[in-house]
């Protein structure tokens, strides 16, 4: 088998089983907060699950959107986060796998899960439980306007992503380069390590 075959079906794996264990710990933790929260603070963190996801779909768009060479420019003249995001070009690919299959994903299901959750306590609060008129009418009325605001989000990102690409990601690549010196978090691999392929 191919190498180049090989190390995508390996990076593949790698992103389902990362997809799975997140998507379990953002459930768990959503349905937690969730069930403890009144519906207001509930339909809050929706909201903010949804910006996370549009956040990271931007962040995948505009990694295969920029160019390499003005990070070349920047790292040459030690700007913060340009080495960053120099790795973060040439490994678009997986950058954006990870940013818009796994995060953007997740957020999608989740704030589903979450909007359900939310739909049942606004419910209760009227003492209409699941599968009355009122349940009903809020969960076409809510899952539609947090699909809409999914969507609509996610639009406007990729405009973003692909007319600011540049300063998206060196943003990206200053967020990187504080997670890899002060807390010692390898998010990007090593640039001067040799490919044994």
């Amino acid at each position: 088998m191919d190498i180049k075959i090989k190390k995508s079906l390996r990076f593949s794996l790698t992103i389902a089983v990362i997809t799975f264990v997140l998507a379990a710990i953002f459930s768990i933790i959503s349905s937690s907060i969730l069930s403890g929260v009144i519906w207001f603070i509930g339909l809050l963190i929706v909201f903010i699950i949804v910006f996370i996801g549009v956040l990271f779909d931007t962040l995948g768009i505009a990694a295969t959107a920029a160019n390499e060479t003005p990070f070349h420019a920047m790292a040459a003249e030690k700007v913060n986060g340009a080495k960053e995001a120099v790795a973060i070009t040439r490994n678009a690919d997986k950058f954006a796998s990870f940013c818009n299959d796994v995060i953007g994903d997740i957020s999608g299901i989740v704030s589903g899960n979450a909007s359900a959750i939310v739909i049942l306590q606004i419910a209760n609060l009227f003492g209409n439980g699941d599968g009355s008129t009122l349940h009903l009418v809020l969960s076409v009325v809510l899952t539609s306007f947090v699909a809409a605001l999914t969507v609509g989000g996610k639009a406007i990102g990729k405009t973003l992503a692909i007319h600011s690409s540049t300063n998206i990601i060196l943003f990206a690549g200053k967020i990187v380069a504080i997670l890899e010196s002060k807390f010692k978090i390898r998010v990007l691999p090593d640039e001067n390590k040799k490919d044994p392929s």
